[in-house]
């Protein structure tokens, strides 16, 4: 799922090369080259680190003591010492028996991110690797050369070792990938096409390509620039099912909420403030007969939920930042020329973040489910008509929509279940502990879209409401979010085949479409 713009993709394409150094690259980066096509180059300074210890991984190979990852074999066969003629086929031999990935093909912007975020650690000179061996990865980036990943394949130990040696496979001018077009051809015809030449691994190469978290941080990456689109669009929802349902805003008041001085929801009890101002409907029961004491949960604590969701975001923000800045690699070059074996490849902190993200994902779909099913109640909806159908009876309305939505939030539900507390052995017990952290990128990835269309079908939900209001008016904002859904959406009639215009809602909100029409008229949301 993408939830980058014609226009930001059009941009990133054209804009300025991502340059990775020695330092991490940026969330933004990550975003431009895996979802916009940008182009890559390696700093100077990187391959000037590059050089520097690749020289100290020379001299260590023509040592006669066996050094780990250099000179001996991987995992439970590091106690074999590889003689020096053996040593080149060794890295084919690990990338090889490792590219061994099953199922599905996975997004070319997963494995695009992969493939940077590998770079970037490369490029930190503390992996031991050449500097060509750096500069065909940004080669192939910035050919579009993207090599076919498979679903199935990592524990997240060792990092994310399966898919990240299908792209070392590449590298080496074996195995399928896709062009820039996106067709599947071998990876050596591919290479040609593009001016590149296969790369010959040399000692440590193989296992420096293989060894990290990058297929899951790259995936959380993506999940939190698109779960922040999210959070501002579930705001937008949930105002305009307030507001269509003739409930009270009183208690999105900012003194209420300093109360509780979490920042996610102070933020989304502001951008709901924003998006209801000046609602004639809101205004037409704001006066001292209002009978609305309080409304159900699902109204009055969307921000709460909305604010949970987004402080959860803000803490897996910072645990990508840490990672963002990290080498991961085993064995790793220190900055004083050891050569050490280390833990850092477990993915454990990158997989329970994500884990959480999949949770909050799960529960701001089951808020905006409930508000859905309160519009299409006659008992709490008060007077609109059963399921909003144009003639209850012979019309159903929307009433299969909520089943929709209540199908996914089952799913998100199911998807909530943290990957990260299971752990299955490998390796003859020497990886004995595993994270298991692709396994909860690729669940979070699916909730992201559910809580896309969950959201979708809300907004669709609200705007049909909202029009059979009239002539009550809606506010600016969320009258703007009516009026978009329209130019895709015909207004309420007798009814049509519905999964049609649920998939355009669905296409508005994975754009930004609908947040980009409140943001026209609010400015910028929180």
């Amino acid at each position: 799922m993408s939830m980058l713009s014609s226009t930001e993709a059009n941009a990133a394409t054209t804009a300025q090369p991502v340059v990775v150094g020695i330092g991490p690259v940026s969330p933004a980066d990550v975003v431009r080259v895996a979802r916009g096509g940008a182009r890559v180059e390696l700093s100077a300074e990187a391959r000037q680190a590059l050089a520097d210890t690749r020289g100290r991984i020379e001299r260590l190979a023509e040592e006669p003591k066996p050094v780990y990852g250099i000179s001996t074999g991987f995992g439970a066969l590091a106690t074999r010492h590889i003689p020096v003629e053996l040593r080149r086929q060794l890295q084919k031999s690990l990338v090889r028996s490792h590219a061994a990935g099953s199922g599905p093909e996975v997004e070319r912007e997963v494995t695009r991110g992969l493939m940077l975020l590998r770079l970037s650690t490369l490029a930190t000179g503390r992996t031991g690797v050449r500097p060509e061996v750096a500069e065909a990865y940004a080669a192939m980036l910035s050919a579009g050369i993207t090599p076919v990943v498979h679903e199935y394949g990592s524990l997240g130990c060792s990092g994310d070792l399966a898919p990240l040696a299908h792209v070392a496979l590449a590298l080496m001018g074996e195995g399928t990938v896709r062009d820039a077009d996106g067709q599947a051809l071998p990876a050596a015809e591919a290479l040609a096409a593009a001016g590149l030449a296969p790369v010959e691994l040399a000692e440590k190469e193989g296992l420096a390509l293989i060894n990290g978290t990058d297929g899951m941080l790259g995936m959380l990456v993506l999940a939190c620039h698109d779960l922040r689109k999210l959070a501002k669009l579930a705001d937008i929802t949930a105002a305009m099912s307030v507001e269509a349902q003739l409930g009270t805003d009183r208690v999105f008041a900012a003194d209420l909420q300093e109360l509780r001085p979490h920042p996610g929801q102070a933020a989304a009890a502001s951008n709901m403030r924003r998006v209801l101002a000046g609602s004639g409907t809101m205004a037409s029961h704001a006066g001292p007969d209002c009978n609305r004491v309080q409304d159900a949960y699902s109204l009055r604590c969307a921000p709460q939920v909305a604010g949970g969701v987004r402080d959860t975001i803000a803490h897996a923000e910072s645990v990508a930042a840490v990672e963002l800045a990290s080498a991961v690699d085993n064995p790793v070059v220190t900055l004083d020329g050891r050569v050490e074996s280390n833990g850092n490849f477990h993915g454990a902190p990158v997989a329970y973040v994500l884990d959480f993200l999949a949770i909050v994902a799960a529960d701001l779909a089951s808020i905006s489910e409930r508000r859905t099913d309160r519009f299409l109640d006659p008992a709490r909806n008060h007077g609109l008509t059963p399921f909003l159908a144009d003639d209850p009876g012979v019309d159903s309305g929307h009433m299969i929509a909520q089943y929709t939505q209540a199908a996914i939030v089952s799913e998100l539900k199911r998807l909530a279940a943290p990957a990260s507390v299971d752990s299955i052995p490998s390796s003859a017990m020497q990886e004995d502990h595993v994270s298991m952290g692709w396994s909860a990128a690729r669940k979070l990835r699916r909730a992201v879209d559910g809580l896309t269309r969950v959201l979708a079908i809300e907004a669709l939900t609200a705007a049909r409401a909202m029009d059979l209001r009239q002539p009550l008016t809606p506010s600016p904002a969320t009258g703007a979010v009516r009026d978009r859904l329209r130019q895709d959406v015909a207004g309420p009639g007798t009814d049509r085949h519905l999964a049609p215009e649920m998939e355009a809602a669905v296409e508005l909100c994975r754009s930004g479409a609908l947040v980009d029409a409140v943001e026209e008229v609010v400015g910028a949301l929180d």
